[in-house]
């Protein structure tokens, strides 16, 4: 990356389940006042801001940001399915990488429902509209299960006849969420659950299970994003540097290689993670921790192999042998991910940054990773979007 840009800030409010927040602008304004005031800096020094979030009317960025002041600066609302967050963190970097300005905020939020996801508007073509049709012929679709739940699960299975993988690893990746979670006072779900307890819960599809999927939130985290020279001018000494990002969206093979991994972005995340890893000069094997779109237990097993963190092939190992979690090769989701934490669209890649923030600090508490140097981000929306981010503390 040519000019350096650091994360200067960082904010975020504990998440809730749908009907126990406060309204978007209040959740919005109280995360952007956190990362500014983290960053030590004022609303004033803001010179554009990205906001995203994916069920709300048009201009609920301003609305929330029109808390801290109306400075006149651009204003930009941000909707790219459960990438939305990543993707004002990804738009924020660029302006101050171009140089546009020297600070920018990048905010996310999501006031939800509850219930599985579903179309807002049931009166026009559904943007998913060819992976639905490309879904149909690869699986049975089955009117009772979530959608979503449908696309992942059918991906888990795939790999899991391919390679032999049981039911139980699947169940294990949310009993180490859960564990995990239990030190985030930030996370939703923070009681523990045990393999048995999560494969006797509800099935839902596939090898998914009720307790393998992330629950509706709603929540708000916020990220200020700087070039190194303001971070010098103004004394920022505890930025953490960007050392990589990418956004990929879906390819050819997406819907040719008659894939359901393929259709929930795997080679978008294989793309973007090996961009990444060339623009900040190292590779997975240098990273301590990970926080990754783990929207379904099944997602973050394919995750694993997609970001180079195993081999094709080894995830199950990886799960069993504990390299996944503290004592293992790589804590992924020391937050508790989204499977606990939970998953409010458009805050959850700028709550991504903001525990692996915390995690380069060394600020990260009963979570913290001892001896965390490189932290890798991981935030996948259907339709398509991918984002990975590479921060150092350098």
């Amino acid at each position: 990356m040519s000019t350096k840009v650091k994360v200067a800030g960082v904010g975020m409010i504990p998440f809730t389940k749908p009907g126990a927040s406060d309204t978007y602008p209040v959740m919005g304004e109280t995360a952007a006042r956190l990362a500014i005031e983290d960053a030590g800096l004022s609303y004033s020094d803001i010179g554009q801001a990205y906001v995203g979030y994916v069920y709300g009317d048009s201009t609920a960025g301003q609305a929330a940001l029109y808390g801290l002041g109306m400075t006149g600066i651009p204003i930009v609302n941000v909707n790219n399915n459960c990438a939305t967050g990543s993707s004002a963190l990804f738009l924020a970097r660029q302006a101050v990488e171009a140089g546009i300005v020297d600070c920018a905020l990048a905010l996310g939020f999501e006031q939800m429902n509850p219930g599985a996801l579903g179309a807002a508007f049931s009166d026009r073509p559904s943007p998913l509209k060819r992976f639905f049709k490309e879904r149909k012929t690869l699986q049975q679709v089955d009117k009772q299960a979530p959608d979503a739940a449908q696309y992942f699960g059918g991906a888990g299975k795939e790999y899991a006849d391919e390679f032999g993988t049981r039911t139980e690893t699947f169940a294990k990746i949310s009993e180490k969420a859960r564990m995990h979670a239990a030190n985030n006072p930030y996370a939703v779900f923070r009681n523990l659950l045990t393999v048995e307890e999560i494969m006797a819960s509800p099935h839902i599809y596939g090898p998914l299970t009720r307790y393998q999927c992330c629950p509706p939130t709603c929540g708000a985290a916020a990220a200020v994003i700087c070039s190194d020279e303001f971070a010098k001018k103004h004394g920022l000494n505890n930025a953490i540097s960007i050392k990589g990002q990418a956004m990929t969206t879906d390819y050819e093979s997406t819907l040719s290689a008659r894939s359901l991994r393929k259709l929930v972005g795997v080679d978008m995340a294989k793309s973007a993670a090996d961009q990444v890893f060339e623009q900040a000069g190292v590779g997975p094997q240098d990273v301590q921790v990970v926080e990754l779109h783990d929207c379904f237990t099944t997602n973050e097993l394919l995750t694993y192999e997609a970001l180079g963190l195993t081999a094709e092939g080894t995830a199950e190992k990886f799960i069993w042998d504990g390299d996944n979690t503290y004592g293992g090769r790589v804590v992924t989701n020391p937050s508790g991910g989204l499977l606990s934490k939970g998953h409010p669209l458009g805050a959850t890649g700028l709550a991504q940054c903001t525990e692996l923030v915390w995690q380069l600090r060394g600020d990260a508490g009963l979570r913290q990773v001892e001896g965390a140097t490189h932290a890798l981000q991981h935030n996948l929306g259907l339709g398509g979007a991918c984002v990975v981010t590479m921060y150092s503390n350098d």
